[in-house]
């Protein structure tokens, strides 16, 4: 098994301290620092989502294979200049809309999106759409993603796409919701670009937008 490669099995694994201290290892031994997304935590993450949608990997497991990946990430960004420089995917701002204080979802969003590739503003959660606004207009974000458990808050999805509207940026950003009353037909019908029914399905839509 190469270092890559347990790299990897500890990121699925969920453990955090092997991730990190392979990490170190790697990179005493010489490892560019911009090798490691594209060859073990991107791998291991993309290895993750397909077991959650197989429904071989629940909330818990996600959760803490995505806090291996960061344990990992964590050394790793600071070193990613100049020739190690990865490209970022795109720049996300995420966030529970208004009225709505369930962040899990969104959390294990965020976390596979960073795993991915994309750099993350997290507003955490009860944002309203002008904080949105001004996250998008300050990070020059490319996509937003929005997440609602509450039938009564979903509502406030639709606030934020005519803010944005408003402010002139609508045709500069995409477009995601998600959560568990949100469906793709809610999405299209309040002007989003796309629906994620879960963490996998938002990290392959993101991916798509991205590059859209």
């Amino acid at each position: 098994m190469t270092r890559f490669e347990e790299l990897q099995q500890a990121i699925i694994d969920g453990k955090a301290p092997v991730a990190k201290e392979l990490t170190d290892k790697m990179l005493k031994e010489g490892i560019r620092p911009g090798e490691f997304f594209p060859k073990a935590i991107i791998p291991a993450m993309d290895e993750v989502g397909r077991r959650m949608r197989e429904c071989e990997f629940f909330i818990p497991e996600v959760l803490i294979a995505a806090r291996a990946a960061r344990a990992s990430s964590d050394i790793l960004r600071p070193l990613l200049v100049g020739a190690d420089a990865m490209a970022s995917a795109g720049t996300v701002v995420c966030g529970t809309v208004k009225g709505d204080l369930h962040d899990i979802g969104k959390n294990i969003v965020a976390m596979m999106l960073e795993s991915a590739g994309f750099k993350i503003i997290d507003l955490g959660v009860d944002v309203t759409a002008e904080k949105i606004v001004d996250a998008v207009r300050t990070n020059q974000a490319g996509l937003v993603a929005l997440s609602a458990l509450l039938t009564t808050t979903m509502v406030n999805m639709k606030s934020v796409v005519e803010a944005l509207s408003a402010a002139g940026l609508r045709d500069k950003v995409k477009i995601m919701v998600g959560g568990a009353p949100v469906t793709d037909a809610w999405a299209h019908s309040i002007g989003a670009d796309g629906y994620g029914k879960d963490a996998p399905a938002a990290v392959e839509l993101a991916r798509q937008l991205a590059t859209a």
